[in-house]
């Protein structure tokens, strides 16, 4: 479903993702974890094309897009295009102020795909009954709480009937109360077969979730595999020593 090759970013002198390559497979859950400014959401971006790759090759679905090379850049109707094919949630909500819950989770549709209204907002009250938040659909974001608006932020990006999901640290911006309620319709996302790719601090949810878990380090993927062989029994020293403080936590037991 998602193949990226060789991967770069460079900001300036920086490079920030360092030759990644990844697959993943359709609806399957690929986990990335390491340390802070590791690159993990930089990836992303790149997948999303909020960040331009420096160079490597990016494939979603039979879409393949290469760069460094003397192709331009998707721009405009087609940049847009490959974009509704991925849907993307942040760590900050993302959501329109001025607009209701409905109105938030229609405007993609409306806009982009030219929808009409009437079956827009019926879409947008499935979506919201879908992520725990039937009844909510007049509340405008500053009336929920964080957890409440990162579920809205969830059914906005589902509305484009996206290929692939991205979740940037998606609840590190929340009270831990309201971590649970968001990595639940996650959780649930996953068992009905949409394809993830997952950049969290969250180890014992990567572990429930995860088909593969990819552990980056300074740019690159240090190592990868399985969610047990990597989250239990990590082969290299840098994701032992990063590991080390979730077990000892105790922040490696399932979540049920």
């Amino acid at each position: 479903m998602v193949e990226v090759t060789d991967l770069v970013k460079n900001y300036g002198s920086v490079r920030a993702v360092r030759g990644v390559s990844l697959g993943v497979a359709r609806g399957e859950v690929v986990v990335l974890i390491g340390p802070s400014g590791c690159g993990k959401s930089t990836l992303l971006r790149c997948v999303h094309l909020l960040e331009e790759p420096t160079s490597g090759t990016i494939r979603v679905g039979t879409q393949q897009i290469s760069f460094g090379g003397s192709g331009k850049a998707l721009a405009g109707r087609k940049l847009a295009a490959y974009r509704s094919r991925i849907g993307m949630v942040f760590q900050h909500f993302e959501l329109f102020p001025h607009m209701t819950a409905l109105r938030n989770v229609m405007e993609g549709p409306v806009t982009v795909k030219r929808t009409d209204r009437r079956s827009a907002a019926e879409l947008a009250r499935g979506l919201l009954a879908k992520v725990g938040l039937a009844g909510k659909e007049q509340s405008y974001p500053p009336q929920l709480s964080g957890g409440q608006a990162q579920r809205v932020a969830i059914a906005l990006a589902l509305a484009m009937s996206p290929e692939v999901m991205l979740f940037d640290e998606v609840t590190s911006a929340l009270d831990p109360e309201l971590v649970g309620e968001v990595l639940a319709v996650m959780r649930q996302l996953g068992e009905d077969g949409t394809t993830m790719i997952v950049v969290t601090h969250e180890i014992a949810f990567a572990r429930d979730i995860a088909n593969h878990v990819l552990f980056m380090d300074a740019g690159a993927i240090a190592e990868q595999g399985p969610a047990d062989e990597i989250l239990v029994r990590p082969a290299n020293p840098r994701t032992r020593a990063f590991l080390s403080r979730f077990h000892h936590t105790g922040a490696l037991r399932s979540t049920g």
